[in-house]
């Protein structure tokens, strides 16, 4: 092989060069040189067979290098691929051959090329997957749907480059991009959800409030409606319910609620009573005898019964009928000590009563707690109240004992449990925050058992928890440490925010950033958690001054910023009944670019203005939707009349009476104000070229039947000359110099009806002449309809005396032929 390569690709250069002696004498040549060029023919057939039967990279190589022909070079550097090659062939053709040089410079450019877009590609793509699962991680919730869609976008591009696990690395950090972008926007919609309710529950509040405060100044003489307040108090307890369902809400807005709703109820209840007895209460207040003493008995139990809020405004029924039932005598005043005395035997019944049932459940914390108050407050009472419960008090503190001692006896198993299991939590190795609350819980569940009175046993619990808490103090010393890194974060955000506060200038500040550096601020200040609570005192008492001194031209801004809207809102509702419509449209949308264009608010005053805005610009465009709706029933009304009319036109034929089309087809042109659709439109502009093609019709029918009438009476004599158009006169003057023949071959061309086979010549040099003449320009002999003046020229034409019954049957046959 290698020795045919050599003799293939011989290098021209070994070719021996005749001396110049040789030159100057010619002498003929010897065989061997005779031989020479027939042996570069033979390889340049031979390498061009090798290239044309696909030669392998080495010999590509070689032939770019040692081939015969230019052509045969640059082919085989063409087809080399291979990079190391085409780096041989390069360095060795850069000084032999630039043809070759170029060409295999230029691949591998294109392969340098390919080769760093490859690794750019790989390198994107390891990228994007290390975003994906870094945004699958973050905490960074800012935009983040946005970016998780960039992701997605930039991936579509390389997607086709990567492989198998790195394909599915990104997709299932898209996946958990994507659950975590559900639960965002979950949490979002719930927070929404919260605040909606939260809104819901502060308006019936504030509902209940006003209700309340006008029922106390509600006039004497005039009773509140029943119905009102009733259907009040089921709404606003419905709504109450629906807005704290599913979601927290505080003790004192619920006692709130309580504290309003329940004067609503006995307000209610009373004035029910008040409504059922009205009539009785009428006739007692009118009747006025305090000496009538069933009167007066009833007057009372009726006043009990309704029972009125003092409160609230008595109505003038229930004042009457307070002079009618008269005073009661009140009894006299008990003294104070005697009040006091009486109300402490009450509450000491009361815990006696409890402890009763403490002692009896063996509930021994309870028991001894309810134990000691009762004995504090016997000693408050005096010899005489005291006395009664000097024995059973003796008698429950000897069931305490008892119960006391069959607890110990109970508990001292748990309580050696307690001990070993403190014991074997501290052996084991746990996270701090977890050991220190399984401590607390042994420890509170030693205190639940009632402490113990074997010294020993406590001792050995409390060496075990001594123990089982030692290894978490590192860790809270640790946590001590991050206290007090976090206290010198907020002393920093205070920092920062006092330099904020002396440089701010509230006349041309971005309320926006602002505002975003007061949010900033509190969530960062959130962040820096935990802290020492001692020494967090005096840096919380800075933060709050000066988010106050931050917030106080926030909130005048906003106050601002909302009585802005506020009148635009009222701008709108001005638009609801604003004419012209187009105009208000125009002016409500201008109204929505200024709505964007006003500053910060707070966030729950906006949703109520734009709520207000977005139902003012809705009751707008709804006008425009109502009139869109009024013109498309307009439409369809107009549709179906046309569809009637068009119904009883499209039975109309040329056999109709023209009467009837031309009465139809002035009803059809009637309906051209209407407002119809496109498609009926069109239909009837077809039936009206219809209609009025059916009149043109018989209109030229009817005038056909009078020509061919004039024309059989010029014949047998019978026409009246003056019954005949005025103008036939002089449209027969016209052609009172053409033969009759030649009259009725024109009719004949003219209607394309054929003439008889002796006048076809006559008929060829008519239409020879028409066409000399340019018939069809203005001002020639057969302006108008041409028929119609070769009828006048047969009828008024004195001068013819040709007539003749044949020419008559060809001139009729002509008129009575179908036109175009």
């Amino acid at each position: 092989m290698a020795a045919f390569l050599q003799k293939l690709f011989k290098s021209r250069k070994n070719t021996v060069t005749p001396p110049p002696a040789q030159l100057r004498n010619p002498r003929l040549p010897d065989k061997e040189e005779d031989q020479r060029p027939n042996e570069q023919d033979a390889r340049r057939e031979q390498q061009q067979a090798l290239l044309a039967n696909g030669a392998d990279e080495l010999q590509l190589e070689e032939l770019a290098l040692a081939g015969v022909t230019a052509e045969i070079r640059l082919k085989a550097a063409n087809g080399l691929t291979n990079r190391e090659a085409l780096q041989r062939v390069q360095k060795a053709a850069k000084s032999r051959d630039k043809g070759v040089y170029q060409v295999v410079r230029q691949k591998l450019t294109v392969i340098r090329e390919a080769e760093e877009q490859r690794q750019q590609t790989v390198a994107t793509i390891e990228q994007l997957v290390k975003q994906a699962s870094d945004q699958a991680a973050s905490e960074d919730t800012k935009l983040f749907q946005a970016r998780l869609e960039t992701l997605l976008k930039q991936w579509s591009e390389v997607e086709s480059a990567a492989s198998t696990a790195q394909t599915a690395a990104f997709l299932e950090a898209v996946h958990k991009c994507r659950e975590r972008l559900r639960d965002l926007q979950a949490a979002a919609e719930k927070l929404q959800q919260d605040e909606q309710k939260t809104g819901q529950r502060e308006e019936t509040l504030t509902l209940l409030a006003q209700t309340l405060d006008e029922l106390k100044t509600h006039p004497d003489d005039a009773l509140p409606s029943l119905s009102s307040l009733d259907a009040l108090q089921k709404t606003q307890e419905n709504r109450w319910l629906e807005a704290t369902r599913d979601t927290q809400v505080s003790q004192q807005e619920q006692k709130a609620y309580q504290n309003l709703m329940l004067p609503l109820r006995a307000y209610i209840t009373a004035l029910r009573a008040l409504v059922q007895h009205r009539d009785e209460l009428t006739e007692l207040a009118s009747a006025g005898n305090p000496a009538d003493e069933t009167s007066t008995q009833r007057a009372a139990e009726l006043i009990k019964e309704i029972n009125w809020p003092v409160d609230y405004a008595k109505p003038a029924l229930l004042k009457a009928l307070a002079q009618a039932a008269g005073k009661k005598k009140q009894p006299a005043p008990a003294t104070r000590a005697v009040v006091d005395q009486s109300s402490q035997v009450a509450e000491l019944t009361a815990v006696i009563g409890k402890l009763d049932q403490a002692l009896e459940a063996k509930q021994l914390k309870e028991s001894r707690q309810l134990f000691k108050t009762a004995q504090q407050q016997l000693k408050a009472l005096d010899h005489r109240h005291g006395k009664p419960f000097q024995a059973r008090m003796q008698l429950l503190g000897g069931q305490l004992r008892e119960l006391s001692d069959w607890a110990g006896f109970v508990t001292q198993p748990k309580q050696v449990v307690l001990c070993e299991q403190m014991e074997y939590l501290a052996e084991q190795p746990m996270e701090p925050e977890a050991k220190a609350t399984r401590i607390k819980e042994l420890q509170n569940e030693w205190r639940e058992l009632g402490g113990s009175s074997d010294r020993t046993l406590w001792a050995r619990f409390k060496q075990a928890s001594d123990a089982a808490y030692e290894p978490c103090k590192e860790y809270f010393s640790a946590k001590s440490g991050l206290k007090h890194a976090n206290l010198q974060k907020r002393e920093a955000i205070c920092r920062e925010l006092e330099t904020f506060v002396g440089q701010a200038d509230w006349s041309a500040i971005d309320w926006k950033a602002a505002e975003r550096i007061h949010r900033t601020a509190r969530d960062e200040w959130k962040a820096a958690w935990p802290v020492e609570f001692r020494d967090n005192r005096g840096v919380q008492k800075q933060f709050d001054h000066l988010l106050r001194q931050i917030e106080e031209p926030l909130d005048a801004e906003r106050t601002r910023n909302e009585a802005l809207k506020s009148d635009i809102v009222q701008r709108a509702e001005a638009l609801i009944s604003h004419e012209p419509l187009s105009e208000a449209m125009n002016l409500a949308k201008s109204l929505q670019e200024e709505w964007t264009a006003v500053g910060i608010t707070r966030h729950r005053e906006d949703r109520k203005l734009w709520q207000a805005f977005r139902k003012a610009c809705d009751a707008i465009f709804a006008r425009r939707e109502a009139q869109r709706n009024e013109q498309q029933e307009e439409t369809r009304q107009a549709d179906r009349q046309l569809e009637e009319l068009l119904g009883r036109t499209g039975q109309l034929n040329e056999q109709a009476p023209q009467q009837e089309i031309a009465a139809q087809l002035e009803q059809l042109r009637a309906t051209a104000a209407l407002q119809v659709s496109k498609a009926q439109r069109e239909r009837r502009t077809r039936e009206e070229q219809r209609l009025a093609a059916l009149v043109d019709q018989q209109r030229q029918a009817a005038r056909v039947q009078e020509w061919i009438h004039a024309v059989r009476g010029r014949l047998d004599g019978s026409l009246e000359p003056g019954s005949l158009p005025s103008d036939w006169q002089k449209r027969a003057v016209a052609l009172q110099d053409l033969p009759t023949a030649e009259l009725v071959i024109r009719a004949e061309i003219h209607a394309g009806v054929p003439s008889p086979d002796q006048d076809q010549g006559r008929r060829m040099e008519v239409q020879v002449q028409r066409l000399a003449e340019g018939l069809g320009n203005h001002g020639g002999p057969e302006t108008g309809d041409p028929l119609e003046a070769l009828v006048a020229a047969w009828c008024l034409d004195e001068s013819r005396d040709d007539l003749s019954e044949e020419f008559a049957s060809r001139l009729i046959r002509t008129l009575e032929a179908p036109r175009t």
